[in-house]
């Protein structure tokens, strides 16, 4: 057994050398906008906000574009077939906003197209009517409440490093013991997954962003098929990521310091829908992918503190001090995004439990996805999603 723990201890200890030095350097949450932001070229943008039964956050997401400061901003709020006030409050608010706040809806959602993004594309064509010379297009949500000063320091980075997507993780709600163990560990788990440096870099085909907000040429979507080349994708996000960057594009994707989440993530529940929606998905719904990652994170984040504090059962100093190394180099990585989300180091020591809790919604978005529920989202359950040519896993 001894012998066993050390050998588990030595390949987390070994996993944790590897992530630190040769990942990117994603666990430095270091890839910011300025803070002025700088000069921006004076382009139109029309911002586009999908939106489904958000009457509880639209208001307060619509009243933050339109106090953008700097920019020449439309913006079209696509309701999705809403069940509640959620097209009111927007159309109450255009009727104030003096032409820069236009409304619509959407056609009954064809086959082969997720909801947001049939909504997006409805955006996209509304946006060549209110802004026909409007450069960018800025992808939000409903949810999301955009500081006033991030569109005109998004546009700044654009225009400097001739980006055709620029994106942020907008801040995420971690109020209440669930959201602090668990939201700077999902920001964590996904820098891990995605490391930001890499997403900028033209040689890596890494590609991701965040769908709170995306900066994206408009010419640089059409290059790269529109809305439509990704009319099926669940990670909608990421996988407009890669088709920019696939035609050719640059793409960067950083941390917000000045744009929220309002979507309440203090219940376990909550967080742990969202993640079980996709994250087979994100596995390409392969078995033997879960598995892997399954046995890998428990490895990665379990080992070490087990070995650590089992050692009255193991024996084994060696696998004990092992194991607290490992550990120890899991909270150092930890800490910068900690450090986003005012935490203290020390609540790096709780990293496993949180890897353990998103281990376990994995799995149940396995089972889901084996029941037929797999993507279900605001009432509606997608078809059991393929995976194309491309590599992107779309419903048909």
């Amino acid at each position: 057994m001894a012998e066993t723990v050390l050998f588990l201890a030595l390949f987390s200890l070994a996993s944790w050398v590897y992530l630190c030095g040769l990942r990117g350097g994603f666990w430095r949450a270091d890839q910011r906008l300025a803070p002025d932001g700088g000069q921006t070229t004076g382009a139109h943008v029309v911002a586009i906000v999908p939106a489904r039964n958000e009457e509880a956050y639209v208001g307060r997401a619509l009243r933050a574009l339109l106090a953008q400061k700097g920019v020449e901003l439309h913006v079209v709020l696509v309701d999705d077939h809403s069940h509640d006030r959620t097209r009111a409050v927007a159309e109450a608010l255009a009727a104030e906003a003096g032409g820069r706040l236009t409304v619509t809806g959407t056609a009954p959602l064809p086959g082969g197209w997720t909801g947001k993004l049939w909504a997006l594309e409805e955006g996209v064509r509304v946006a060549g009517r209110v802004d026909a010379h409007a450069e960018y297009l800025l992808l939000t949500d409903a949810d999301v409440e955009i500081g006033p000063s991030t569109l005109r320091r998004l546009l700044a980075k654009a225009g400097r490093e001739r980006l055709d997507l620029a994106s942020l993780m907008v801040e995420l709600d971690h109020r209440g013991v669930w959201g602090r163990l668990l939201i700077p560990a999902f920001v964590f788990f996904f820098q891990k997954l995605y490391p930001f440096r890499w997403v900028a870099d033209l040689s890596k085909a890494t590609a991701a962003a965040a769908g709170g907000c995306i900066l994206v040429r408009r010419a640089a979507l059409e290059r790269a098929g529109g809305v439509g080349a990704i009319r099926g994708a669940l990670i909608d996000d990421c996988a407009l990521a890669a088709a920019v960057k696939r035609s050719g594009g640059r793409i960067w994707l950083g941390l917000a310091d000045d744009a929220r989440s309002l979507r309440d993530n203090r219940r376990l529940s909550s967080i742990w829908d969202v993640v079980a929606r996709t994250a087979y998905t994100q596995l390409n719904h392969a078995p033997t992918l879960l598995a892997g990652t399954l046995a890998g994170m428990m490895v990665t984040y379990l080992v070490p503190p087990l070995a650590t504090l089992l050692w009255p059962l193991h024996g084994s100093a060696a696998a004990a001090a092992v194991g607290g190394a490992a550990w120890l180099l899991m909270m150092l990585c930890y800490r910068p995004t900690l450090r986003c989300y005012g935490q203290p180091t020390a609540a790096g020591t709780l990293l496993p439990l949180a890897g353990l809790l998103y281990s376990l919604m994995t799995a149940s978005s396995a089972v889901r996805h084996w029941r037929g529920r797999g993507g279900h989202w605001k009432g509606r359950v997608y078809p059991t999603p393929v995976r194309s040519d491309s590599g992107e896993v779309r419903v048909e």
